[in-house]
């Protein structure tokens, strides 16, 4: 994301503790190539902002994790209804407009980047603009509290109706980003299917609260605190019934970790995965490690096993990759994930903190 911004024309300074100063007062480029936006689906969230303040952008069609259908459309509707002309040339998204006029957009499903690209958006339209069936993730809230520090005015947040009245122009702020819910699940998941005993600091419960309540139904123990919950467990754990849906239920992407305990579970487990399509990559590189999983339609059923054994996997996709690395964890022998770019972008170094949490692992460069 750095390198798109800088591609930009963003100044910015990385410094210690993941903090970093951004300065955007000299854009000199309103295009985001295939090359930056291929990797990382995020990207197309540069095109809000870039038309509401330059009247023209042109972005890639954004790539990311190949888990499915995830089109831009809602997006594109959504900066239509805003007063933009909008095509697909060439594999960009090509917008343009004089000003974007406030209006109301209701999205025809529930779209995150969709919501917050709209939002972005409508912070410097002119007059009000009203989202409904807007996405009520935590990560949409976070970024109306920091752009409300910048001068936005935005109602509603969290809920399925927003409400943006555009103001000429946004100013600086200092923001600290809120913690990534889908990372501490994670290790949540992986204390409890390893018999562990984890404390996980800087997470308010409520962030992954549906997590959380499913690792309790499986037999795992958890304590809240102050901004951490710990997280330990017996040595067997019960199988439990997984159904994603939109927050503030049980995220998609933590489908293929609570996969994971299911495999050495006692029991059978029946997983139903309702937002992708195909975001049950993962199930035949762990059966590799001896799970038993059966497939039918949009639900997996997985019995299971005393063990897996170890083996060499590929991952297919982020959260997928996560997956196999809590599969690992509890797979006698040794365990190889190839392909592990994926996995470094959804997750900080995450060798050396389960490394520190007793696990026997390392990264190899080939």
């Amino acid at each position: 994301m750095l390198a798109l911004l800088r591609h930009l024309g963003v100044d910015f300074t990385l410094e210690d503790g993941m903090r970093v100063s951004l300065e955007a007062g000299s854009i000199r480029s309103k295009e985001a190539h295939y090359d930056l936006v291929r990797t990382m689906r995020a990207s197309v969230l540069v095109l809000g902002p870039l038309l509401a303040r330059f009247g023209e952008a042109a972005v890639s069609l954004p790539g990311g994790c190949a888990i499915g259908q995830r089109p831009v459309d809602q997006h594109l509707k959504g900066l239509e209804a805003l007063g933009a002309k909008v095509n697909i040339e060439n594999g960009y998204i090509v917008a343009q407009a004089d000003r974007l006029k406030g209006a109301e957009v209701v999205f025809d499903l529930v779209t995150v980047t969709g919501t917050e690209n709209i939002m972005l958006a409508a912070c410097l339209a002119e007059g009000q603009t009203v989202i409904r069936n807007a996405a009520m993730e935590p990560e949409v809230v976070d970024l109306a509290s920091c752009l409300s520090k910048m001068g936005a005015d935005i109602e509603g947040a969290g809920s399925d109706t927003i409400v943006v009245s555009g103001v000429e122009s946004l100013a600086g702020c200092e923001h600290s980003v809120m913690p990534d819910r889908i990372e501490a699940g994670t290790f949540a998941v992986a204390s409890a299917v390893s018999s562990g005993d984890v404390i996980i600091d800087g997470i308010s419960v409520d962030l992954i609260s549906s997590t959380l309540s499913l690792l309790e139904e499986s037999g795992a123990e958890v304590q809240a605190g102050d901004n951490q919950v710990r997280i330990f467990a017996p040595r067997k754990l019960f199988s439990v019934n997984v159904e994603t849906a939109p927050y503030p239920h049980f995220p998609t992407d933590m489908q293929a970790q609570l996969m994971a305990l299911n495999t050495v579970s006692e029991g059978v487990g029946e997983i139903t995965e309702n937002i992708f399509e195909n975001r049950f990559m993962h199930v035949q590189e762990m059966r590799r490690l001896g799970a038993n999983i059966a497939v039918e339609g949009n639900k997996a059923i997985v019995r299971g096993v005393e063990a897996l054994e170890g083996a060499q996997v590929m991952a297919t996709d982020l959260r997928a990759s996560a997956g196999l690395v809590i599969a690992g964890l509890v797979a006698k022998g040794e365990t190889t994930v190839n392909r592990i770019y994926h996995l470094d972008r959804g997750y900080e170094r995450i060798e050396e903190k389960l490394s520190k949490l007793g696990a026997r692992i390392k990264r190899v460069v080939a």
